[in-house]
């Protein structure tokens, strides 16, 4: 829902959501102050009445946004986590081929390297736009061809051989979790409720009857939390897209320790 805040600076666009919901509540106050303390304030228990509702308001949306921002959290680091799993895979796999005869053993490891190098280089940049590379598939199907028609002649070649499927299968299911995880994100219906519910809590902030610069200063700083709170879990619903975002990090490091010819 919120894909259009990833071209642009984190920093920026947290300033843009915090700035956003203070003005307005602040020019809704300036508008609908008269209107409100006419209409509503006709009894000195109403600004009670709405204080009781702002507050029992707050509660379950504040509960909804609590939890929506856990599970974003957790979400991303998830993703984290599979993506480090991926790329040790990954070096496992390279190391398991050392142990093959020649010529298979440069062949198999030439195309580990140009793989890891189209991970960095093509996929991630795909990723980011929320787009699910596909190219990675074709080099992983040449791998495994290659892989398998490797026919043992000695037993130690056996045991390198069987390690070597073991951390291939591996390899390709945790590949496939990322790959998965490319547009996973929270449901629109839920920001739907997010949106509603920011709308509801700015409304009650304007019911509200004060002096006029006390009124500026809460309903501000209430405003204010709540657009950083919600572009926080719209910065960490997306773990591959935007500055907040799992990066290739894994990858290089293993492609820079264990690949790359010296």
């Amino acid at each position: 829902m919120f894909y259009w805040i990833y071209n642009y600076p984190s920093m920026y666009m947290g300033a843009l959501f915090a700035v956003a919901f203070v003005l307005a509540t602040w020019l809704g106050i300036v508008i609908l102050r008269p209107l409100v303390r006419g209409w509503i304030h006709r009894e000195q228990r109403a600004n009670d009445m709405v204080g009781f509702t702002l507050s029992s308001f707050s509660v379950l949306y504040g509960l909804l946004i609590g939890l929506l921002a856990v599970a974003s959290y957790q979400n991303f680091s998830s993703v984290t986590d599979i993506v480090t799993k991926e790329a040790s895979s990954l070096a496992a796999l390279y190391r398991d081929t050392s142990g093959y005869p020649q010529p298979i053993r440069a062949s198999l490891q030439d195309k580990l390297r140009e793989y890891t190098r189209f991970v960095i280089e093509e996929a991630w940049p795909q990723q980011r736009q929320g787009i699910v590379p596909t190219g990675g598939s074709e080099r992983v199907t040449l791998f495994a061809d290659e892989l398998l028609s490797f026919q043992p002649s000695r037993k130690s070649e056996e045991i390198i051989h069987a390690e070597a499927l073991r951390q291939f299968n591996n390899f390709v299911e945790l590949r496939r979790a990322r790959l998965a995880n490319v547009t996973t994100g929270i449901p629109a219906v839920l920001w739907w409720v997010v949106a509603i519910g920011a709308i509801l809590n700015i409304m009650l902030i304007w019911m509200l009857n004060m002096e006029v610069h006390l009124h500026f200063i809460l309903g501000g700083a209430l405003s204010l939390f709540l657009g950083i709170v919600i572009f926080l879990i719209a910065a960490m619903d997306n773990p591959f897209r935007g500055e907040v975002s799992v990066g290739p990090d894994a990858f290089q490091l293993v492609y820079d320790t264990l690949m790359k010819p010296k």
